[in-house]
């Protein structure tokens, strides 16, 4: 069955599936509704947790023996699957498929995947399809952000007037996540009511995310030395390097995107308007695509999924250490004819 992000919350509130597959490309919405779940599982008895991030070298065997493991302490359990790349490869089409035809008992199985176009859904993909809940996280597209920015503002108790909102998209530039960011700041700096623009104005442009985006700006030029001294700016302001790596994924994922579809034959013009990329943005895109390959992006993206379970506390290891390894090997590396 399938089912739009908008429609989670009522459906929540009825018996939980077995199987949930949630599919897109915009970070926030993903997490928005994989938390959701997660807590509505929380409630409803589902103490013990499992997560399994697909990436070169996953074991498919060890999902299917620990899913089939008794739990001594708990009888209801969440087995999550991420797939970053959305491609399981050969064992794992297998796997998943056998998975989905027989789940654990006593389990919600949660699997998140990126948006997949319709010629590269293979047979696993049509099997979850068949089996699971699919809740499909579509992006705001550019028109619609003020809007969308308006809904969120009215949820905390504040309103602003249409300058006020088209302002606040201008400056988020699409990211969704950097703008969830500045929502929620205005609403522990104002009480609510209607907010002026003068006061969203000196809000939002005195923040150091737009340091965080001149990191990202910085590491795709190939600016090392600009990206180590961002990188330092930002640690010494007590920036978190969580509130980072969503802006980053952003963006690299982007790159991807726009690369992906240059090598299917898309022009530049074309790939850079799939992948919501305006204005200025696009000058630092064209020099991140002159230098990085498919495979190099790739790379980067499966990094980034790593300093997140960092992150989250599933793996040992230093965030800052490895963020900072990620900008400044973006930054570092060298023109790819690929």
């Amino acid at each position: 069955m399938k089912l739009a992000a908008e429609q989670l919350a009522q459906h929540l509130q009825s018996p939980l599936h077995s199987l949930y597959v949630v599919h897109g490309d915009e970070p926030l919405g993903l997490m928005e509704v994989t938390d959701a779940i997660r807590a509505t599982a929380r409630k409803n008895g589902y103490s013990e947790r499992e997560t399994y991030t697909v990436e070169r070298g996953f074991s498919w065997q060890r999902l299917q023996a620990n899913s089939q493991s008794l739990s001594l302490f708990a009888t209801l359990k969440i087995i999550e699957i991420h797939i970053p790349s959305g491609k399981p490869g050969t064992d794992g089409s297998k796997a998943l498929q056998a998975y989905v035809s027989d789940l654990p008992p006593d389990t919600l199985t949660l699997i998140t995947l990126p948006r997949i176009e319709k010629k590269e859904q293979g047979v696993w993909y049509q099997k979850l399809e068949q089996v699971a809940m699919m809740v499909a996280v579509e992006p705001v597209e550019i028109a619609r952000l003020p809007a969308w920015i308006g809904q969120r503002l009215n949820a905390q108790g504040q309103q602003g007037d249409t300058e006020t909102l088209e302002f606040i998209a201008n400056q988020v530039e699409g990211n969704l996540l950097a703008a969830h960011q500045e929502i929620q700041k205005l609403g522990l700096l104002f009480p609510r009511g209607r907010l002026s623009i003068e006061e969203v104005r000196d809000a939002v442009l005195n923040v150091s995310r737009f340091d965080a985006f001149q990191l990202g700006d910085a590491m795709l030029a190939g600016d090392a030395s600009r990206t180590a001294k961002v990188l330092d700016g930002l640690q010494a302001e007590g920036v978190q390097p969580v509130a980072l790596l969503g802006l980053l994924i952003w963006l690299l994922r982007s790159a991807l995107k726009v690369k992906t579809a240059q090598a299917g034959g898309a022009d530049l013009a074309s790939a850079f308007g799939q992948a919501r990329i305006w204005g200025d943005r696009q000058n630092v895109m064209r020099q991140a695509l002159n230098r990085l390959s498919l495979k190099q992006l790739q790379a980067t993206l499966l990094k980034a999924a790593e300093i997140d379970k960092i992150n989250k506390g599933l793996e040992y290891g230093s965030s800052w250490l490895e963020l900072s390894r990620l900008c400044l090997g973006v930054a570092k590396m060298r023109p790819s004819r690929k």
